[in-house]
């Protein structure tokens, strides 16, 4: 399975460029270059499909569930379209196997001339368009769909669920999370970038289980910066994303550029952002999905000693940002060391989007191969304290033809399956990203709406006058017992609370006299808006058809 095909665009003459160009103009009411359900509702009507047809054309032409199209998504559509006019029944997969989709020529459109002469006589008489400007038509460049575009927006203007979550949190869940310090404690606050943000792949592993060889067989090619050896190779995390030209680009920079989500690292200082660079190139799959491949674990001592910055919690932080963590095992190097399960418990949280790669399983054979799996099985059930059984793909991940002299034609067959599988997650990655921004922003709120309540209640604890830093202590003493008192008082699940030791090492720099008293409305706000707004915005952005 090709990886980048999966992913790859529309095809389409100049000609029908032209026409794509002109009639998203027409569809696009306001101009912000985004074709919304209301839009798609009216334009697409003049294709005389069933409202079955259009909504299966606009499930597969928004499969991101933006909750809107852009311009490609919007040609695709009108592809979809000509192939329903012309019988064909709409799948997902119904591009990947139509041939010559560059001579496919643009739908039927019904009464899409007068449409035209309407749009033409709101420019001559400069009558203002919905958004209160007339637009002349033009060819939608690519920085309309860009993250700085999105910015320009007012809060009201709405037109995808990223921008009706950026409202919410600025409006809703920010303020309780400043007024409680929950970015001290917990998480730094979120920046309009991190809501911008492609899906990101962490590549996790001890050294030399080939993490990069890994992600230079996905691209196809070496990206810049990286290097490849038998020794500890990387010594730096690399974030691997898309780029007009090839370059690196140093931490320090990375951290101030605000159109980066990575703005959040700077608390982890200097030291580690000398040990961070960004490698950017132009390519078809870093176009939908940011890699970010991580040094070596290292054994013994040298983890702690030797990084001069905090290793396990710069992993936490990308875990938290990830949709995607893929942990690989080299058959030679099974054991998890005590430096390995403290990054791997550090994911803590995130199980949901951990997977296992069992990477080089040509390198052994048949017998051995079967004894290094239930061997791995062993020790993951030892380190991730989950009931269910992670999903664990095997096979050889690099550039070089699967050793079958070695593991037999049976097991070949079997490694050319679980690749297909695990390149099939990748390709669902972009598809899941809306999905897995909700779920993320849900976690943040109900973890910061326990905050507040832990805060509040130490606040509470603390005598008016007299005896002040004993209490602190006693209270910091007893950490674990408040927070059994919190989720007693307020009915909330002990698996939500966060790390007793973490928080007691952040508590013990606080005044805690100095925190805020529990404010209901702010906590109310919240409440609303997990349990209305949320809700709400997404049933306001499916598909316009169901």
């Amino acid at each position: 399975m090709e990886i980048l095909s999966a992913n790859k665009t529309a095809s389409y003459s100049k000609e029908d460029e032209m026409i794509y160009t002109e009639w998203f103009n027409l569809a696009d009411s306001d101009g912000d270059g985004r074709i919304t359900g209301n839009d798609a509702t009216n334009f697409f009507a003049l294709s005389n499909l069933s409202r079955q047809q259009l909504k299966q054309v606009w499930a597969v032409a928004d499969s991101k569930r933006q909750g809107f199209l852009g311009y490609p998504e919007f040609i695709t559509a009108m592809q979809l379209v000509s192939l329903a006019q012309a019988g064909h029944e709409i799948t997902s997969d119904i591009l990947k196997t139509q041939k010559n989709m560059e001579h496919l020529a643009p739908p039927v459109m019904q009464n899409v001339d007068s449409l035209r002469v309407k749009h033409k006589s709101l420019i001559t008489t400069g009558e203002p368009a919905t958004n209160g400007s007339s637009l002349p038509l033009q060819v939608p460049s690519t920085q309309w769909f860009s993250s700085k575009s999105s910015k320009k927006l007012p809060l009201n203007a709405i037109t995808s669920i990223i921008d009706g979550l950026k409202r919410l949190y600025t409006e809703k869940l920010k303020p309780l999370e400043s007024t409680y310090l929950f970015n001290d404690f917990m998480s730094p606050l979120l920046t309009t970038s991190e809501f911008d943000a492609k899906p990101m792949v962490m590549l996790l592993g001890q050294y030399s289980t080939g993490k990069t060889t890994f992600l230079k067989h996905l691209l196809r090619c070496d990206y810049p910066g990286a290097h490849i050896g038998p020794e500890p190779t990387t010594d730096r995390f690399v974030c691997v994303m898309s780029g007009h030209d090839e370059r690196t680009v140093p931490g320090n920079t990375i951290a101030v550029t605000a159109e980066l989500p990575f703005n959040g690292l700077s608390t982890f200082g200097g030291s580690f952002l000398s040990k961070f660079e960004c490698s950017q190139m132009p390519h078809p799959l870093l176009d939908e999905i940011t890699f970010v491949d991580t040094p070596g674990v290292l054994s013994g001592e040298k983890q702690r000693t030797q990084r001069s910055y905090d290793f396990t919690g710069v992993i936490s932080w990308f875990a938290a940002k990830c949709d995607l963590i893929l942990l690989l095992f080299d058959p030679h190097k099974l054991d998890i060391s005590d430096e390995f399960k403290r990054v791997i418990s550090s994911l803590r949280g995130n199980d949901d989007k951990i997977r296992v790669v069992l990477n080089k399983a040509d390198k052994v054979g048949t017998q051995e191969l079967m004894r290094v799996y239930g061997a791995l099985m062993w020790s993951l059930g030892k380190v991730l304290n989950t009931p269910e059984v992670v999903r664990v793909y095997i096979g050889s991940f690099n550039d070089k033809p699967i050793d079958e002299a070695n593991i037999g034609p049976m097991w070949k067959e079997l490694f050319e399956k679980e690749q297909d599988n695990l390149l099939a997650d990748l390709v669902d990655i972009p598809k899941k990203a809306i999905d897995r921004r909700i779920n993320e922003f849900v976690k943040r709120a109900r973890a910061a709406k326990i905050h507040a309540y832990i805060i509040s209640h130490l606040k509470k604890e603390m005598p008016a006058m007299m005896g002040k830093a004993k209490a602190q202590q006693r209270l910091i003493d007893n950490l674990e017992d408040e927070f059994t008192k919190v989720q007693r008082e307020y009915h909330l699940p002990a698996g939500d609370f966060p790390n007793v030791e973490q928080f007691k090492e952040v508590l013990g720099r606080y005044n805690i006299d100095k925190f805020e008293k529990l404010k209901p409305k702010m906590i109310q706000a919240v409440d609303d808006m997990l349990s209305y707004e949320i809700p709400e915005l997404l049933k306001n952005f499916r598909n316009p058809y169901e």
